[in-house]
């Protein structure tokens, strides 16, 4: 099910920059909301996919499009696409090269025309979310992805 990547959905992508009213960067506020409320969900999946894949795949996205769904944002994806956009993501960048799994979580959202990073450091650490949560992988996707789709559904 998670084994699709998000090549040229992330390369291909236009960067623009939207006024914070806009209903294009409402997909951001309800996101930040999502994750508020899932922290401990998000950590967990974060954590059970490093143990399986580490970074070989790149970093966890979360692509809106058609319908919400966990992808890989690879690397070089990512570097052909701060490319593109006149070396606008080198924070990205920074951040996904320096991400502490045990610690923190790391995720690209993938919207229309736009990407958001998600950056937490939750409480607990990400290995005893996983251990509290006690679902595995597959699981956590699809109770994730149900969950982020009736949240934008609402909105």
């Amino acid at each position: 099910m998670f084994e699709k990547t998000v090549v040229c959905s992330l390369v291909n992508m236009i960067f623009a920059t939207t006024e914070p009213e806009s209903p294009e960067g409402n997909w951001c506020r309800q996101l930040d909301r999502f994750v508020k409320t899932h922290q401990l969900e998000l950590a967990a999946l974060s954590w059970g996919l490093w143990i399986e894949n580490g970074d070989s795949k790149g970093t966890i996205g979360i692509d809106l499009q058609p319908q919400p769904h966990f992808v890989y944002c690879p690397k070089q994806a990512i570097e052909n696409l701060n490319c593109k956009v006149e070396n606008r993501l080198q924070e990205v960048l920074g951040i996904v090269d320096h991400h502490q799994p045990e610690v923190e979580v790391v995720m690209i959202a993938i919207g229309k025309d736009q990407i958001k990073l998600i950056h937490f450091e939750p409480q607990p650490a990400p290995p005893t979310c996983f251990e509290q949560v006690g679902k595995d992988v597959d699981s956590l996707l699809e109770v994730l992805e149900q969950r982020l789709s009736e949240q934008l559904q609402c909105a």
